[in-house]
Parts: C-alpha cells; structure tokens; sequence
C-alpha cells in the first residue's frame, strides 16, 4: 500500500492518493485533476473511487470532476444536499477498495455539520485516518465557516468529534489532515509534517484540554478568512467541472491601457522589488512567489475580469492554476515578457522600497504615515507606536481612512504591504513598501 499527499501549499491543503499496486482512491482532490490523473498513470493503477471528508470551504473540488472522467464512485456524504449523483455514504458505511483497502467512514461534525473522517486498513500495514478538517496536526479545523449562528455548536461538536477519533484508533494510526499546512480553515496553526492518533493524545489542545478551556481557547483565537471562501460551498455543492487550464489570449499595451482605464484588474505577478522599481501605471501587483491566489481572491470583487501579467508563460499558468482552484476562471488576456513592453509609449511608474531600519531613520526627520495592514490579531499582538492600521482585506473601502502625506506600509513580511502599495500607488499616493521581516526588525 502507498499513500501519496499531493500538496497544494498556496491554499495550505493536501489531497491524497491510495493505491494497492492495483487500485486506487483518492481523498479531497483539488480542481486540478491532472495532478492525480499523472500519479495513476505513473503507478499504473485504476480508480475506483474518490471519497470527500466535507463540502470544502477553502476550495473548488476536483472529486466530482475526477471520478466522472475516471468512472469512479464518488463518495459524499448522504446527508449533503448535493445537486448531483454520488454514492451517499453515511457514519459507519465501510467501502471495500478492492481486496486490500478497507475504508470506514466516521462522523466527525465540527468544521462542518456534515464532516467525515475516513479510516483506512489494510492487511499488514499500520492504519491510517483521513481527518480533513476535523483532526489536524496539533490543532483543529475552525467551527465558523458556515457563520456565526453555527460556531457554538460546531465548535463542541468538533471537540467531540476529535475525542472519537482518539477513542476509536489506535495510537499508531497515521493522521492524514486535508487542511492545516498554512490554510486559513485551520483554527490555530499547525506543528509538524506527519503525525500519529498517539502523538495528538499528548499534543492537541482538543485531547488534552477539557471541553471549557479548549472550546475558550479555540473561539478567541479565531481570526478572519478569505471573503472568496463565501463562494466556494454552493460552488461545490453544484458539482463543478474540471479546471479549464487553456491559456488566455495575448494583450498587447493598448489592450492592457483599455483595460486599466476600464477599471478591470491587471495583475502583475513578478516579484514585488521589480514591480515597485517599473511597473504599468495602474497595475496591482499580487506576486507569484507568495499568497497569490489567497489575497487576490480575498481583495477581488467576485467575478470581475482579471488580466495577468507575467515575465514568463509559466509564470501565467501558475497563476491560472491557482486562480482555478479557487473558482476565478473568467481570465480575460495575459501578457508576458519585459515590463516595457507592456506600458507601450507610457512611462514606467515607480515607487521606493525600504526596510524598519529605514522607517526609524525618517520618522527621525519628517512626518510620515506608517500604514500597518497586518490582521487585527497581528496588531494585537503588537504594533509600531502611531501606526495606522487597516488590514488589507479592508484597504479598498478605506482608502479615505489614510490619513494625507506619504505612506509607509507594511505588514509581517513583505508581501501584503507590496499588495497595500500597489493599491495606494494606483490610486495616487505617495508610498513606500516596506520589504522587511516585522518580527526581526520592528525593533528599530
């Protein structure tokens, strides 16, 4: 038996693929198939069925799109009202994958009402459980996402729910989590690459803790999610295709100026160094190399057009992969190449980087907005003495709230304040993006 985790680290989840050396299941597969259809082939393994812990918040599935290509029973659960046919599966329901995988399905409510874990046997090797959003490494999944009406009782029920894994597995169980690797459906952060059911007993807060202090300690840690998370339920719900990953038509600079003038959104995807050093006056830069598709699905109204940018068509098809994953499947045109190139006969629009160190030396000589767009939990935790704060999910209906002058932003690491920058920068404020580690250097 192989168990093989298909990372998708810019959403923080892990999809899985079991096999037997004949066939094979899958657990949470993302939208882009194509990722599980190259492990069949290079296993040389058939799919027989595709198994879904929760209707998914964070993403768009790949499981409905996957087994109806593959012919796989699609397993949902029975209570879910779903809009497609699938293979209802219930608390208790085994499924025989074969003769060698033996999967139990166990109700876990909490991060869902509806949630299910996934226990695996097989003859001579250790167990396994696919916990999806319930049971995650040292942590939970968050109880909130269906809204606040929801959280009191999801959060006792997810309580519950990882106190029945525990109870029912024995320790040398493998834990295989679908979330928790940086994603937001986590309720605090994770630790480690790999765990056990023994290792959660003495780790967890939610086997470790009784019910009052982990439900207190839960519920105040909480922070906000990603507004596109809204969409992703009845998106799901309704069976979506498979990810259309054709590349978009070309745009040259008069099309990318029409655009912009338009007011649609062209992103602009290289590094935030180069973006702040030229860039196409008008353009957003959300960069590749960090939480693209999160804080551009999080900051764009939903279904507006998007036009990217890129150095490279790799660059572009990254982005498109990512975009897809999370439903934004309207790309109106891309371009790559020299950044020249795009702004035609515009000139270049620039705007200064600097680190805390830099800050401390001009707040030393002239008045400055220091602008924070770090989340209200960060702040809490600590922030510079007369900064502004405005988290960047909110920047866009606050641009009045920054005060006038010139802007400093910054947030944890760099690369929300480039997005915060781009943002002011389009707008016609004067900025500077603070490209430091806030932790590391804040002290200066």
């Amino acid at each position: 038996m192989e168990i093989i985790a298909v990372d998708t680290p810019t959403l923080g989840d892990r999809s899985y693929l079991v096999h037997d050396g004949e066939v094979a299941f899958a657990v949470d597969p993302q939208r882009d198939i194509d990722r599980m259809l190259a492990l069949l082939e290079d296993r040389g393994v058939r799919l027989t069925h595709v198994f879904e812990t929760h209707i998914h918040n964070d993403y768009v599935t790949g499981g409905f799109a996957l087994a109806r290509l593959t012919g796989a029973a699609y397993h949902v659960n029975a209570d879910d009202p779903v809009t497609f046919e699938r293979e209802p599966i219930s608390d208790g329901d085994v499924v025989e994958v074969g003769p060698a995988l033996r999967v139990r399905a166990l109700a876990t409510p909490g991060h869902t009402f509806t949630h299910l874990a996934y226990a695996l046997t097989s003859p001579g090797e250790v167990p396994a459980v696919f916990t999806g959003g319930s049971l995650l490494f040292g942590s939970t999944g968050r109880p909130d996402l269906l809204g606040p009406a929801h959280t009191g009782e999801l959060v006792h029920a997810q309580y519950t729910s990882a106190r029945r894994l525990a109870a029912e597995l024995p320790d040398e169980t493998r834990v295989y989590p679908t979330h928790g690797f940086g994603s937001f459906c986590s309720s605090t952060p994770t630790s480690g690459e790999a765990s056990t059911i023994g290792r959660e007993k003495r780790i967890n807060p939610a086997l470790t803790e009784d019910q009052e202090s982990y439900v207190r300690t839960l519920l105040a840690g909480l922070d906000v999610y990603p507004a596109y998370y809204a969409h992703m339920g009845p998106v799901n719900i309704a069976g979506p295709d498979a990810a259309d990953l054709t590349p978009p038509q070309r745009a040259d600079a008069a099309e990318l100026r029409s655009r912009i003038d338009a007011g649609e959104w062209v992103v602009d995807l290289r590094h935030r160094t180069a973006f702040a050093a030229g860039h196409v006056a008008g353009t957003l830069n959300f960069g590749i190399d960090g939480g693209f598709a999160t804080y551009l699905g999080w900051l764009l109204p939903w279904g507006s057009p998007v036009t990217l940018l890129g150095e490279t068509s790799e660059q572009v098809a990254d982005a498109q992969r990512e975009l897809a994953r999370i439903g934004i499947d309207r790309l109106e045109a891309a371009a790559t190449g020299d950044v020249r190139k795009w702004a035609g006969d515009d000139e270049l629009r620039s705007f200064p980087t600097g680190c805390f160190a830099d800050l401390a030396q001009v707040r030393h000589h002239r008045p400055v907005v220091v602008l924070d767009v770090r989340r209200q939990q960060e702040w809490d935790e600590g922030h510079l003495e007369g900064a502004v704060h405005i988290p960047l999910h909110e920047l866009l209906e606050r641009m009045d709230d920054v005060p006038d002058g010139e802007v400093w932003v910054h947030c944890k690491s760099g690369y929300r304040a480039a997005i915060a920058a781009s943002l002011l920068d389009a707008a016609g404020r004067r900025v500077v993006s603070v490209n430091d580690d806030y932790d590391a250097n804040a002290a200066a």
